[in-house]
C-alpha cells in the first residue's frame, strides 16, 4: 500500500523541527491539501508568520492520486471510446489498441513528478511560509506538537488533514493486497480482471477507465443503484451504459468475505454468489481521523466523523477547519472555497459567509454527471411544493446528432419560483451544469430563466425544454 511520503524530499531544508528555528508563529496550518496550502501561502504572502505542516505530499490527494491523474486516465479512456464510435458516424477505423504505458508515463512525469512534491514545497516556502514535514497534533489552545517539538500559534490553527480511503470491515479483506485509488493511479500495468467494491463517483470513474483499456470489470455496490447520492435517473442511465460497455454491475448486494490465494481474489457476496478477479479495488468512500490531529482537545467530540464548523469555517475560537474533514463535500473546489473564507477571517477582511446551497459536483464518467443543490428526494423532504422537469439529452437536437445518452433534470421550489437543484448528464455534463449552478446560487426567478434565449443547437438548450416540463 502507498504511504503518501515523498521521494527524496528533505523534510527540513532549513525548516526542520530541530535546530534554531523560532517556535512561535502567527498561524499554524496542519495539513497541506489544496485548501491548506492556499491558506498557508496566502497568509504568508500577506506578511503573517506561518508554519505549514504535513507528513505527506504538499498538495494533498488531488494532484497526486485524485483529480488530476484520474482525469488524465479518463481523458485517455474517452479517446479510445471516441475512436470506437467512428463506425456509424464517420466511416471505419482499424483495430483500436490501448496502451496503458502511455497513460502511466504521463501520470508519473507530467502530473506527479514521480510522486515528489519538491516543486510544491519550494513554491510554499517561496511565499514566505516555514515548512516542516511531520504530523501536527493539537496539544491545546494555540499549541501544536510535531515529533516531540511544540510550536505556538498566536493567532490560530487551521486544520486541513483530509481523508484516507475507507476500508470496510469485510471478513478477510485486511489480509489481502487490495488496491485503493493510490495503487491504481500508480499502476504501470493494468490487470486482466478486477472487482471494484463501491459504485460511487470514484468507483464508477475508475471502472469505466479500466474497462475501456480492456480490463474485465465487475462493480459491486451494496446500495440499490450506482451513484446513490445522485438522481435515480442518472443511476439508471449509467448502469445501462456500463452494461453496454461490458462492465458487470452488481447492485443491491454487498461483499461478505474476501480471499486471496496469492494470484486471485475471490469475493463472496451477501446473496451467496462468488466472483473472482486478478485484482480488487476498494472504492467504498473516505474517512477522516479527527482524533489523530488532536481536535478533541479543542472541543470536537472524540467520536465525530466530521468537524462542525460555522459559516466562517471556525471550529472554535482560534481554530479553523477546511476541506473534507468539515463534511461539506469532499471536493477540491469546496476546500479552496473554504480556504478563501478562512484567509479573510484571519485577516479581518470583509466577505460573504459560507453557503453550500449551490454546491456543484461532477462525476467524470461518460456520460458525465453534473449536479448542484438538492436532489428531488431532498427537496421533497425539505419543501412543501416541489416541481420537477426532466428532458432526455437524446431529445435535444445536439444530443440526437451526437447519439448521446443522458438527461437534464430541474428541481424547483414552486412557492418561491426558483430552482433549488439540477442534474445535467451527457457530453460535457459538468460544463452544462455551470448555467444551472448560477441559477441556483443567484436564485434566478423561473420566469427569468424561461425568458432567456438559449443557443441552438446546443446541449444546454435542453434547460429550456426542462423548464417547460416543470410540473
Amino acid at each position: 500500500m502507498s504511504d503518501g511520503t515523498a521521494n527524496g524530499t528533505d523534510s527540513s531544508r532549513g525548516t526542520g523541527p530541530s535546530g534554531g528555528m523560532d517556535r512561535t508563529f502567527d498561524v499554524i496550518v496542519i495539513g497541506l491539501g489544496p485548501g491548506g496550502e492556499h491558506v498557508a501561502g496566502s497568509l504568508a504572502e500577506r506578511g503573517l508568520r506561518v508554519l505549514a505542516l504535513d507528513d505527506r505530499l504538499v498538495g494533498g490527494e488531488c494532484p497526486y492520486w485524485g483529480c488530476i491523474p484520474s482525469k488524465m486516465m479518463i481523458r485517455a479512456a474517452d479517446a479510445l471510446a471516441e475512436a470506437r464510435r467512428v463506425d456509424g458516424l464517420a466511416g471505419t477505423v482499424g483495430e483500436v489498441t490501448p496502451d496503458w504505458s502511455v497513460v502511466a508515463r504521463r501520470i508519473r512525469d507530467e502530473a506527479t513528478d514521480d510522486w515528489d512534491d519538491q516543486v510544491a514545497v519550494d513554491r510554499l516556502v517561496g511565499k514566505g511560509a516555514t515548512f516542516v514535514r511531520g504530523r501536527g497534533v493539537i496539544e491545546g489552545s494555540g499549541r501544536v506538537a510535531v515529533d516531540g517539538t511544540t510550536y505556538t500559534a498566536t493567532t490560530g490553527i487551521v486544520v486541513n488533514t483530509g481523508t484516507t480511503a475507507a476500508v470496510p470491515p469485510i471478513e478477510g479483506l485486511a489480509d489481502t493486497p487490495y488496491w485503493t485509488n493510490h495503487e491504481i493511479i500508480e499502476a504501470t500495468e493494468l490487470p486482466a480482471s478486477i472487482i471494484v467494491l463501491g459504485g460511487g463517483a470514484i468507483g464508477c470513474e475508475l471502472s469505466q477507465v479500466m474497462a475501456r483499456f480492456g480490463v474485465d470489470v465487475t462493480v459491486v455496490e451494496a446500495a440499490d443503484r450506482l451513484l446513490a447520492l445522485e438522481e435515480p435517473e442518472a443511476s439508471t442511465v449509467l448502469a445501462s451504459t456500463f452494461e453496454s460497455e461490458g462492465i458487470t454491475v452488481r447492485q443491491g448486494v454487498g461483499a461478505e468475505k474476501v480471499v486471496h490465494d496469492g494470484h486471485t481474489f475471490t469475493v463472496t457476496l451477501a446473496d451467496g454468489s462468488v466472483i473472482s478477479a486478478e485484482r480488487l479495488l476498494v472504492a467504498t468512500g473516505r474517512r477522516a481521523d479527527l482524533r489523530a490531529v488532536g481536535l478533541h482537545r479543542v472541543g470536537v467530540a472524540e467520536d465525530a466523523r466530521t468537524v462542525p464548523v460555522d459559516d466562517r469555517c471556525r471550529v472554535t475560537g482560534g481554530v479553523w477547519a477546511v476541506g473534507d474533514i468539515t463534511g461539506k463535500g469532499a471536493f477540491t473546489h469546496v476546500s479552496m472555497y473554504q480556504a478563501g473564507i478562512v484567509i479573510r477571517d484571519v485577516l479581518g477582511d470583509d466577505g460573504p459567509p459560507a453557503s453550500y446551497a449551490a454546491l456543484p459536483r461532477v462525476t467524470f464518467t461518460d456520460p458525465e454527471v453534473g449536479s448542484v443543490g438538492l436532489t428531488e428526494k431532498q427537496a421533497r423532504e425539505q419543501l412543501a411544493n416541489v416541481q420537477v422537469g426532466v428532458t432526455p439529452i437524446g431529445e435535444t437536437t445536439r444530443g440526437w446528432i451526437a447519439k448521446a445518452d443522458g438527461l437534464i433534470k430541474l428541481v424547483a421550489d414552486a412557492d418561491r419560483g426558483v430552482l433549488v437543484g439540477a442534474t445535467t448528464m451527457g457530453p460535457a455534463g459538468g460544463e452544462v451544469l455551470g448555467a444551472l449552478a448560477v441559477a441556483v446560487h443567484a436564485e434566478v426567478p423561473l420566469e427569468r430563466l424561461r425568458s432567456m434565449i438559449y443557443a441552438y443547437p446546443t446541449l444546454h438548450r435542453g434547460i429550456e425544454d426542462a423548464l417547460g416540463r416543470l410540473a
